[in-house]
């Protein structure tokens, strides 16, 4: 069984999955958030395939660790998943992903126009890879 971590945004929805032992995450893709219909399908195949356990979604946070719009966002957007699907999902902070994530690519030489597309499901990645590090 694995986890499947999604970093929630308004246009795209970043994956990324653990390895069957729950050792290392791994950036899959990413889904366009809209419309909400093709994105469930999607989701769900994925849960299929993967074999997947548990979706831990990030949960934005506030440097201060306080909750902003954003938050309220994915809480909704969490109530409406768990009516949808039968896989257990927890929320994890996801402060400063996307930045570590923009961060990885630049070290790489990602070129500008890719990094855009690629964020997405890095971020989701460096989200799992941290649930994971802390043995959850």
């Amino acid at each position: 069984m694995r986890i499947l971590a999604l970093d929630h945004g308004t246009k795209r929805i970043g994956v990324a999955v653990s390895d069957e032992t729950k050792t290392i995450a791994q950036p899959l893709e990413y889904i366009p958030a809209e419309p909400f219909g093709d994105f469930l399908e999607r989701l769900k195949l994925l849960l299929r395939e993967k074999e997947v356990d548990l979706i831990l979604i990030g949960q934005p946070r506030n440097m201060d660790g306080s909750y902003g719009p954003a938050a309220q966002k994915v809480e909704t957007f969490v109530a409406v998943l768990k009516s949808a699907v039968t896989v257990p999902i927890k929320m994890w902070d996801e402060r400063l992903t996307s930045t570590m994530a923009n961060r990885v690519m630049i070290q790489a030489n990602v070129r500008r126009d890719k990094r855009k597309e690629n964020v997405d499901k890095m971020a989701a990645a460096i989200l799992l890879q941290s649930y994971l590090d802390m043995g959850m």
